[in-house]
C-alpha cells in the first residue's frame, strides 16, 4: 500500500507541477506557438527585459507587495498578541470577524472597498470646500495599498496565533523576572518565539498581493496597473511568450524563496533540539 500512497501523491504533484513545467519550456520556443517546440532561444527572455508596458508593472506589483505584505505582517502581529490576551467569548467573536475577509468572495470585497473610496473621496471634497483644505484621495497607488492591506491583514493574524498558543507564557515571566522590560522581554522572547509565525504570514500576503487580480482591477488607477491586471488586457489579444518568460522567472524566484525559508526553519529547530539536548 506504502507505493500506492506514493503513485498517488507523485500523480497529484505531476497535476499541479505539469502546467508550470509546460510554461518554463515553451518560454524558450523560438516560435510563438504554444503547440510546437521550433527550437532554443533566450529571445522572449530579451524582449521582456525591453518591454516597458510589463517592467512597469513587474514595479508597480513588487512595490504594493513589499508595501502592503510589511504593514499587514506588523498590523497582523499585534492583532494577534492582542487576541491571543482576550478573554475566550471576546477572542471567538474577533476571530469570526477575522475569518470574514477570507472567506469572502473577493469580487463583493473589490466592489466594497471601491464603494468605500468613493465615499471617502465626496467627503474629503466636501471637507476641502467647506475648510479651504486640499486633500485627495485618487485611485492609485494609495488604494491599492490600502485594500492589499485589508485583504492580507487576517492571513498574518492566522499564521502568527498558533504560534502564540505554542510559546510558553512563562519564559516572557521569567525575562520580566530577570531585569528586562516589558518592551524588552517582547523584542526579545516574544519576538523569537514567534518568527516562523510572522514569516509564514509575511510570505502568504507578499504571495496573495503578488497574485491578487479582481481586487486590484477595483481599486487600482491609470497609473498603477498591476502585473495580473496587464496581463488580463493582453489575453483580450494574444499573450505574448514574454509572459511564459516572466511566469517562470516568478516561479523561480518564489520557489528559492520558499527553499531558503524552509532551510531556515529547519536549522532553526535543529539548533533548538541541541541546545535542549545539551541542557539535558
Amino acid at each position: 500500500m506504502k507505493w500506492l500512497s506514493k503513485t498517488y501523491v507523485g500523480l497529484v504533484l505531476a497535476f499541479l507541477y505539469a502546467p508550470i513545467l509546460v510554461l518554463i519550456v515553451f518560454s524558450f520556443n523560438q516560435s510563438k506557438s504554444r503547440g510546437a517546440w521550433t527550437g532554443f532561444t533566450l529571445g522572449w527572455y530579451q524582449k521582456l527585459f525591453t518591454n516597458d508596458t510589463i517592467i512597469q508593472a513587474l514595479i508597480n506589483t513588487m512595490f504594493v507587495a513589499v508595501v502592503s505584505s510589511v504593514v499587514a505582517t506588523a498590523l497582523g502581529t499585534l492583532a494577534a498578541i492582542g487576541i491571543a490576551n482576550m478573554k475566550k467569548w471576546q477572542r471567538g467573536l474577533v476571530m469570526n470577524v477575522t475569518y470574514m475577509p477570507v472567506i469572502n468572495p473577493e469580487i463583493v470585497t473589490g466592489v466594497s472597498l471601491m464603494l468605500l473610496f468613493v465615499f471617502l473621496r465626496s467627503v474629503l471634497s466636501y471637507l476641502n470646500a467647506k475648510f479651504g483644505w486640499n486633500l485627495q484621495l485618487e485611485f492609485g497607488f494609495v488604494t491599492l495599498i490600502l485594500a492589499h492591506i485589508t485583504f492580507n491583514v487576517p492571513y498574518v493574524i492566522l499564521n502568527v496565533l498558533p504560534k502564540l498558543r505554542q510559546m510558553d507564557t512563562f519564559v516572557y515571566e521569567a525575562a520580566l523576572d530577570l531585569g528586562c522590560s516589558p518592551s524588552q522581554a517582547f523584542f526579545k522572547v516574544v519576538i523569537p518565539e514567534i518568527m516562523p509565525g510572522i514569516l509564514s504570514g509575511f510570505l502568504m500576503s507578499f504571495t496573495y498581493s503578488l497574485d491578487d487580480f479582481i481586487i486590484s482591477y477595483f481599486v487600482a488607477g491609470a497609473t498603477s496597473q498591476t502585473l495580473p491586471i496587464v496581463i488580463f488586457s493582453m489575453t483580450r489579444r494574444k499573450v505574448s511568450p514574454e509572459i511564459n518568460a516572466l511566469s517562470a522567472i516568478i516561479f523561480v524566484v518564489v520557489l528559492a524563496v520558499l527553499l531558503a525559508v524552509n532551510l531556515y526553519d529547519s536549522r532553526r529547530e535543529k539548533e533548538n533540539r541541541m541546545k535542549a539536548r545539551a541542557r539535558a
